[in-house]
């Protein structure tokens, strides 16, 4: 079946994401608060909506935005997508990171103008989504998910339908913390290893190659190895994660000391006024309590996502 697209966010992510439905055929009308962030995807043939009221008409709008109040904001503030008018798109797909709360909230609007509402968020970032290797996570009527389920496998490498409700934000709130002890934890080794006398190429390549090893690991390495912080993700939106993570495992009460320690280190990240940087700096601040100031080690060395060096 055909669908025409709405689309709400244009930005790193927003944009690649878009650009993977253009790529696959899907006709899409974009939306961004600067405009000149959709206007980039006129080339890819877009189309560009001047209002969030032009993309009522549409089958299926994505919403794709940094914060829970981004999402209420286009969706049910002053000229949001359903807040007047006789036309709604039939179904809105938000793949933001949101909380629970805010999702539900949402879901309930949706279902008061008769749209059908899919959590959909995303696993990857920019470059990632550019390559089309992000995972997809979505939650909602299981006939929702079946009516755009093409559209989701033309965005990511896979997509997990994980049930009713909200249950895909708590899948990726969950992913998100584990992200940020993953990159703590492999802050310390890499520094423990350096300040021992081993080349930080020299130990991630070990590291790479052995079961430990990951798609994560190998993209992080670049960043580690030649000090590249170039923001793919940064300190303060992984700060938004742990907050929303250590709320769900406090509603739950679910113990998480790991989670709740590397929660500080992010703040501390936040606290050093480098947020405009990738949140890979918790190498360097392990590096400064380590007695340790790093610099780059300009080796050729590859994200697992393309050769060496880019």
């Amino acid at each position: 079946m055909s669908l025409n697209v709405g689309w709400i966010g244009c930005g790193r992510m927003g944009a690649a994401m878009a650009g993977r439905l253009l790529e696959a055929g899907f006709p899409l009308t974009a939306w961004n608060r600067t405009r000149s962030k959709a206007e980039a995807l006129v080339p890819r043939g877009a189309a560009v909506a001047d209002t969030i009221a032009d993309l009522r008409g549409q089958d299926v709008v994505f919403t794709m935005v940094s914060t829970s109040a981004d999402l209420t904001q286009v969706l049910l503030g002053e000229d949001g997508l359903l807040v007047a008018g006789e036309n709604v798109p039939s179904v809105v797909v938000d793949c933001s990171t949101v909380s629970i709360e805010a999702s539900a909230e949402v879901r309930a609007a949706c279902e008061k103008r008769g749209v059908a509402f899919l959590a959909a968020p995303v696993s990857g970032n920019g470059k990632v989504a550019e390559t089309g290797g992000l995972t997809l996570v979505a939650s909602g009527p299981r006939a929702t998910y079946d009516r755009v389920e093409a559209l989701l496998a033309a965005i990511g490498k896979g997509v997990t339908y994980a049930g009713e409700g909200e249950c895909a934000r708590l899948v990726k709130i969950a992913h998100n913390l584990f992200l940020g002890v993953v990159t703590q934890s492999l802050a310390e080794i890499t520094v423990l290893a350096e300040k021992g006398g081993v080349s930080r190429a020299a130990f991630l390549e070990f590291l790479n190659e052995s079961v430990l090893g990951s798609v994560f690991t190998r993209y992080k390495t670049p960043a580690f190895v030649n000090l590249d912080y170039t923001p793919t993700f940064t300190p303060v939106l992984l700060r938004k994660d742990f907050d929303l993570g250590l709320a769900a495992a406090r509603s739950l009460d679910v113990p998480m000391p790991l989670a709740a320690q590397t929660a500080q280190l992010v703040q501390a990240s936040v606290g050093s006024g480098r947020i405009d940087e990738d949140f890979a700096i918790l190498l360097d601040l392990q590096a400064a309590a380590s007695g340790m100031v790093l610099e780059s080690e300009n080796a050729d060395v590859t994200d697992g996502l393309g050769p060496a060096g880019e």
